[in-house]
């Protein structure tokens, strides 16, 4: 008898549920609407979306957009997108999510406490990300962005620092972070640093690596875009190496299924839980073949 089951932590963060759950709403009420960039890193949502209006657009096609309707996802804006929708008359459906919101408000705050002459903005994320790119905007573009360590030649030691992390960045990450910082910066400087890690995105490693462990075969669901996705999948995969990422039910092998007794389903704060459901539907189907 083979058991299938369906981590009950994994699915659509907070965030992610606020803007689809405003991206409906807006469609139920009018259209045609837009929205800047993929509403969530998830191919399979996005088309789902799209079938019901939601035209995804890039910002090159912004700055030629007049007279309409544009949604702002999760990840938040630079006040430079906000300007312009404003210069094209756009309406604007802010969906960024609350916890972003609080952490751009914070980093304006610092850049315009802390002088640039003496001090460096730093965040630590992913360059080029959609809420990296939105932090950045609240320090005029200054602030130094470090993914890796090795990233850290960009930062003067021997000037005051202040440090903040991209929501969906790893704690670890940020801890050994602060420490490198701390073993290199001159005595003389000041280092500020402030974890800003989404603990509702956070948490999920420990839940994940937990139910990952308990399974004799796990399909991670997500995106490919997806950041937070692969991370969580990195996850699955160092305590249980018979983990497999997949976007969509179709990507199953129903040979990994020989011998095997347990499934475990989970996903990122990226995947629907309606296709994690399909995801199991395909399981009982092939798995119910195979007993036959």
């Amino acid at each position: 008898m083979i058991t299938i089951e369906m981590d009950s932590s994994s699915g659509f963060c907070f965030g992610v549920v606020n803007a689809i759950t405003k991206a409906e709403q807006e469609l139920d009420n009018s259209s045609p609407l837009f929205c800047l960039g993929d509403i969530v890193h998830n191919g399979s949502e996005v088309e789902r979306l799209k079938k019901r209006g939601l035209q995804t657009i890039d910002h090159k096609t912004l700055d030629t957009l007049k007279n309409a309707r544009i949604l702002f996802r999760a990840h938040g804006e630079p006040p430079s997108t906000y300007l312009l929708a404003q210069r094209n008359n756009i309406q604007v459906i802010d969906a960024t999510c609350p916890v972003v919101l609080r952490l751009q408000q914070r980093i304006k705050t610092a850049f315009e406490s802390h002088p640039t002459d003496n001090w460096q903005i730093v965040i630590y994320g992913k360059i080029g990300h959609a809420e990296v790119n939105g932090l950045v905007g609240q320090t005029d573009n200054t602030a130094i962005v470090i993914e890796h360590i090795e990233d850290l030649e960009l930062v003067d030691f021997n000037k005051n620092i202040c440090l903040f992390a991209q929501t969906t960045k790893s704690v670890t990450g940020f801890n050994q972070l602060v420490e490198t910082i701390q073993n290199r910066i001159n005595a003389n400087v000041t280092f500020e640093f402030y974890d800003t890690i989404c603990r509702q995105v956070a948490n999920r490693i420990p839940n994940i690596r937990t139910f990952a462990v308990r399974h004799d075969i796990v399909f991670f669901v997500s995106g490919q875009k997806s950041s937070n996705g692969k991370a969580l999948f990195d996850e699955c995969q160092a305590v249980n190496p018979n983990s497999y990422l997949i976007s969509t039910p179709e990507d199953i092998d129903p040979t990994l299924l020989n011998n095997v007794s347990s499934i475990g389903i989970c996903g990122a704060t990226s995947t629907p839980k309606w296709l994690m459901e399909q995801v199991a539907e395909k399981l009982r189907s092939i798995t119910q073949i195979t007993n036959d």
